[in-house]
């Protein structure tokens, strides 16, 4: 098949900008990463052949989505909560609590943030944790972003309450779905962020996704996501995290995906004493194919990063753990430490859990743990012997083997939609 030559676009991507009124540098950064896609290659995951996926779909930049959804149609829990709510590339509601807003806090839609907050958003904007030349998707991203969010906390700012993100992927027309959401945590700020992705309609897609955390000296994040993106989307997930000098970012992801999926869950631990810890939950089940990279890697010295994988698969679906716990030189006193596990409850599925550690320096702490098995016969005996049916302790071992993610989610609505979308899952 003759690739696309994506320079062809560059008419189209120049009017986009135009008409989304963005600065200069963007139009020009679109235009550089346009330029940079056909000379770029696909990223590598190992054990994963994805490289025929229909994940480079140019989308229709002019679409007009009639008929979107409102935001009370997606309404849970507290209606005050600071909150953004986009369906499509539409953003339905924004609303912050005038608290924050005085203390300086930004949580808006990015095209807002590009017109408004331009120098803040040009400094961190996929030069930090993502930049959009480092592969084939990235530009690719970089070039067609069509929606997104921009999170900004300034310094010594602390929000007591999440920080609340709904993205609705619109699956009832044809148009690849291309979201960037910015996180920057100025120093010595603090706040929990929660996003969900889902999906409306059945028409064949494509999504790219790139969120980007920044967190300054300091600063302390929890990052919490379920992704439920729909069958019928084949999907490109990158997570990246910057952790400057005694930062924190601790993550708590569900993947409960119904399609094809790749995603990259990476933390780069830069300044002496940043600290990460990455929880990872998925469920594979149909024919489905999941493939997770998660990787920490220690730059600092004294620095942490934690990994924790945990995965189900189900029927004919493949789950690959590829857990990558890197220290560099220089990093003295790094800490570097990984499970990955994986539940099959299927003879016909796949499972893999690759635990790589790459040690550089010496006085570091490194270590990992993987296993691929079924569920524990013993757990099993001990639960039935008390009068539980088998369907319902088996539902119950795996609830306890997911659990450490599923508590780890501070929104208990969103907690709550966890556990029921696992439960409906293993009960299909």
């Amino acid at each position: 098949m003759k690739e696309t030559n994506y320079i062809d676009y560059l008419d189209s991507v120049q009017q986009f900008s135009l008409m989304h009124e963005e600065p200069l540098w963007m139009m020009e950064f679109r235009k550089s990463a346009l330029t940079k896609i056909n000379s770029l290659e696909l990223p590598s995951f190992e054990r994963v052949k994805y490289q025929r996926w229909p994940l480079l779909q140019i989308p229709d930049l002019f679409s007009y989505e009639e008929g979107i959804m409102l935001a009370e149609d997606f309404l849970t829990g507290d209606s005050d909560a600071p909150r953004v709510i986009q369906v499509g590339n539409q953003t339905v509601m924004e609303q912050l609590p005038m608290k924050y807003i005085e203390q300086g806090v930004i949580f808006t839609d990015i095209f807002t943030a590009l017109q408004e907050h331009s120098e803040l958003m040009e400094k961190v904007y996929m030069k930090l944790a993502v930049e959009h030349d480092e592969d084939k998707l990235t530009a690719f991203h970089a070039a067609f972003m069509t929606s997104g969010l921009f999170l900004y906390v300034p310094k010594n700012v602390v929000i007591d309450e999440p920080l609340e993100a709904l993205f609705v992927q619109n699956s009832q027309v044809q148009n690849s779905w291309i979201k960037h959401v910015l996180i920057f945590a100025d120093t010595n700020s603090e706040f929990t962020y929660v996003e969900k992705y889902e999906t409306i309609g059945t028409e064949k897609n494509a999504a790219n996704i790139i969120v980007e955390v920044i967190a300054n000296p300091g600063a302390k994040v929890k990052f919490s996501a379920v992704d439920q993106i729909g069958e019928t989307t084949t999907t490109y997930i990158n997570r990246r995290g910057h952790a400057l000098k005694d930062a924190t970012i601790e993550w708590a992801i569900g993947v409960m995906n119904a399609g094809n999926v790749i995603a990259d869950f990476d933390t780069d631990l830069i300044g002496e004493g940043a600290h990460s810890e990455v929880k990872v939950v998925a469920i594979s089940m149909g024919k489905q194919i999941q493939g997770i990279d998660t990787r920490v890697t220690n730059y600092g010295r004294n620095t942490i990063g934690h990994i924790l994988q945990h995965g189900v698969i189900l029927e004919k679906s493949t789950l690959t753990f590829n857990g990558i716990g890197h220290i560099i030189k220089g990093a003295k006193g790094a800490d570097a430490q990984q499970e990955s596990r994986i539940l099959m409850l299927s003879e016909h599925a796949r499972g893999d859990a690759n635990p790589i550690l790459l040690i550089d320096e010496n006085d570091v702490t490194a270590g990992h743990a993987a296993s691929v098995g079924r569920v524990d016969p013993e757990n099993l005996y001990y639960l039935m012997s008390r009068g539980i049916p088998k369907q319902e302790a088996e539902r119950l071992v795996i609830r306890g083997f997911l659990g450490s993610v599923i508590a780890a989610i501070p929104l208990k609505v969103m907690r709550d939609g966890l556990v029921d979308t696992i439960e409906r899952k293993l009960s299909q």
